[in-house]
């Protein structure tokens, strides 16, 4: 016969008492294999933001660095649009090669980026007036900012073609 060991925990005696150390490492690696937040605060009548805290203190670095918020430069987000629309890639190959969170992620930048291509093509006309010298500055500056701007969608779009022909 196999014997089973089953821990026993101790349970709180009221809501201010404090959790089993040993408890709190069961309950963080259940979450960290997959069960539900929602149902460990069920069954464990724990709050939200206890578990929030106890998985970033105990939980283990892995699932740390898996929960973490990635960043993606504005050249990765180009070049992942860029392949979708030329047909190189599909959103999911896409998702998985680039190592994207979810499919939803990826059609926002497509949203992102094809509004801002409407935005180039669109001509703003700006009407004559009668200067005077400050507002002269002003549009010195403005010219400056955009013409910064220009040289940098300029640099953008080369490394986007660099990043294509290799």
């Amino acid at each position: 016969m196999i014997k089973q060991e089953q821990e026993v925990y101790v349970s709180r005696e009221h809501k201010q008492s404090r959790f089993d150390k040993r408890l709190i490492l069961k309950i963080v690696k259940e979450v960290e294999n997959g069960l539900p937040r929602k149902e460990v605060v069920r069954i464990y009548g724990l709050g939200k933001s206890t578990l929030d805290n106890w998985m970033n203190k105990f939980g283990s670095l892995d699932y740390q660095e898996n929960m973490k918020r990635r960043s993606y430069s504005n050249l990765q987000k180009r070049t992942i649009v860029t392949a979708i629309e030329q047909g190189r890639l599909t959103i999911k190959d896409a998702k998985t090669a680039y190592n994207v969170r979810n499919e939803k992620t990826i059609r926002g930048w497509l949203d992102q980026y094809k509004s801002e291509k409407v935005e180039i093509c669109i001509e703003k006309t700006i009407s004559m007036a009668k200067k005077n010298p400050l507002s002269e500055d002003i549009e010195k500056e403005a010219l400056q900012k955009a013409l910064q701007d220009a040289e940098l969608k300029i640099k953008a779009l080369n490394t986007l073609i660099d990043v294509a022909e290799e």
